[in-house]
């Protein structure tokens, strides 16, 4: 996802083995991804998108005046924070160490890889009707009060 900040950039969404650098955006306050090659656009990650960066990442100061800090790690998952506050920013890092940085934080020019995107959640396999064995009527039309499913007898409230 990108930051709330990002709305006035455009943006896409992340593909696994893309190359990304960290940037400022133009006429943004804000810090994100962009693809190499496409500077101008915000390269959106889900929450759970890992990375792997070719160096240890570097974080600015939050003052600004201050030396670079260097994680010493490499590999992050994207994660969102602060989502209670609608004016922070959301867009973090979270390394194996358990440290958490905010991409407006992230050093500018840093590449990384997406190494993978979260797994999208699957619907239930769900059993039509109409591929049910003729002797598996359903409940709804069973005409005694109980029904034997898989060799277990369901009861079933009498109408």
């Amino acid at each position: 996802m990108c930051d709330y900040s990002l709305e006035n950039v455009a943006s896409r969404a992340a593909r696994v083995g893309e190359r990304l650098v960290s940037t400022q955006f133009v006429n943004s306050l804000t810090r994100g991804f962009a693809a190499v090659g496409e500077p101008d656009v915000a390269v959106c990650l889900l929450p759970g998108t890992e990375l792997v960066f070719d160096l240890d990442v570097e974080c600015d100061h939050p003052l600004g005046l201050y030396e670079k800090r260097k994680l010493r790690e490499n590999v992050a998952r994207f994660r969102q924070i602060n989502m209670q506050s609608p004016y922070e920013h959301h867009d973090a890092l979270e390394f194996p160490s358990g440290k958490v940085v905010l991409l407006t934080r992230l050093s500018i020019g840093q590449c990384a890889t997406v190494l993978q995107l979260p797994a999208e959640p699957r619907a239930p396999e769900a059993v039509h009707e109409s591929q049910a064995p003729a002797s598996q009527a359903p409940a709804s039309q069973a005409p005694a009060s109980d029904v034997q499913q898989g060799g277990v007898k369901q009861f079933l409230p009498v109408e």
